[in-house]
């Protein structure tokens, strides 16, 4: 994976050329084509992250963060190609189970240091392009309390981290019977996705789904 440098340009030169072209094969007219998401969801594995995960609600990612996927997310992510959202979120609609019409989106809130860097919020709108299609409410029932980054951190700083980095939004009321599809776009230790699930179900969540783009770590 290339070091991250944060802009706000697309890089791919074909994208001077038409609206977008394809990240896995280069066709013209989607930043990614029909054929290349069809074959990132046949071609997917099943992923777990790690053994401290048994205990989770269940998890569905898409795929390793390298390749394909990894160029998705870096483009998406760090050089603002907010077209690469519709195709992210379609990916995880199509390995997504079954959820009930009741079901809400929670984004797992983005640091407001990298949303200015970046110039949107990329899980937030991730969130929206999942919401539409599955025909879901998003409810922002967490909020960052602490701007912590966790990028380059080590395992045990991130979890130190992410113990107080969230809380419930006191404006919004919790149900119990609804299902929550918990959002993130990359488990790295998976530090984030466990202090937000502790923190969703001491006030009372208890139906859960994990919805990860890509997976870094698996040990």
């Amino acid at each position: 994976m290339p070091k991250i440098v944060k802009i706000t340009t697309v890089l791919n030169p074909l994208d001077l050329l038409a609206p977008h072209s394809c990240r896995g094969c280069g066709r013209l007219g989607k930043p990614l084509c029909d054929c290349c998401k069809n074959y990132i969801v046949t071609n997917r594995k099943k992923l777990r992250p790690n053994c401290s995960t048994k205990n989770l609600p269940p998890i569905f990612i898409i795929g390793r963060r390298e390749e394909l996927i990894g160029k998705l997310i870096y483009d998406f992510k760090f050089s603002s190609v907010r077209a690469l959202a519709k195709p992210l979120a379609e990916l995880l609609d199509a390995i997504l189970p079954q959820t009930p019409t009741n079901t809400e989106i929670i984004p797992l809130p983005t640091i407001s240091k990298h949303i200015r860097a970046r110039g949107f919020d990329h899980t937030l709108l991730l969130a929206k392009k999942l919401a539409k299609l599955r025909h879901h409410k998003i409810t922002k029932i967490l909020l960052r309390d602490k701007n912590t980054v966790q990028v380059g951190a080590d395992k045990k700083t991130r979890a130190i981290q992410a113990k107080s980095a969230y809380q419930l939004n006191p404006n919004l009321k919790i149900n119990p019977n609804t299902t929550y599809i918990l959002l993130d776009d990359i488990w790295t230790t998976g530090s984030s996705i466990k202090a937000a699930i502790k923190k969703l179900q001491t006030a009372g969540v208890k139906k859960i789904i994990i919805a990860i783009l890509a997976v870094s770590s698996l040990d």
